[in-house]
């Protein structure tokens, strides 16, 4: 069984391959266009590697991209294989990553907060009266 280190650095070094497929539309689907590949999480056994994946229009289009990931699952597969040298190569899992999405409405949330609550002067304790010394 491979070491937890020997699993990140599989599930990072797909993700790189991966990521260079989709930059030069080596794989193509227009369903794939846009996307980012958030993560991959190579399992205990080599046996799946969970692919999760993103894009910035957001959740609207992700059963569209999950589609086009499954539809050329077994083409990904090849391809990776041929790039990283495993003995067995895992199964590929394709996962929709809400991450972005919910970071970015947590910044919206944030910048309202900021614009509605104005700013009170007398909300610092210290004395921040300004030096008054002047040259003669």
């Amino acid at each position: 069984m491979p070491s937890k280190l020997r699993l990140t650095r599989i599930g990072d070094r797909m993700q790189q391959e991966l990521s260079e497929m989709l930059v030069r539309q080596e794989l193509h689907d227009p369903r794939l266009l846009g996307v980012t590949i958030t993560g991959v999480k190579v399992d205990r056994e080599l046996a799946f590697a969970s692919i999760f994946v993103s894009a910035l229009e957001g959740s609207e289009r992700s059963k569209e991209i999950l589609q086009g990931f499954e539809s050329a699952n077994s083409y990904i597969r090849k391809l990776l294989a041929m790039r990283i040298e495993l003995r067995a190569f895992p199964k590929l899992r394709f996962f929709w990553d809400p991450t972005p999405e919910r970071a970015d409405r947590i910044e919206q949330i944030l910048a309202t907060i900021r614009v509605e609550e104005p700013i009170d002067p007398n909300l610092n304790s210290e004395d921040d009266t300004e030096d008054d010394t002047s040259i003669e």
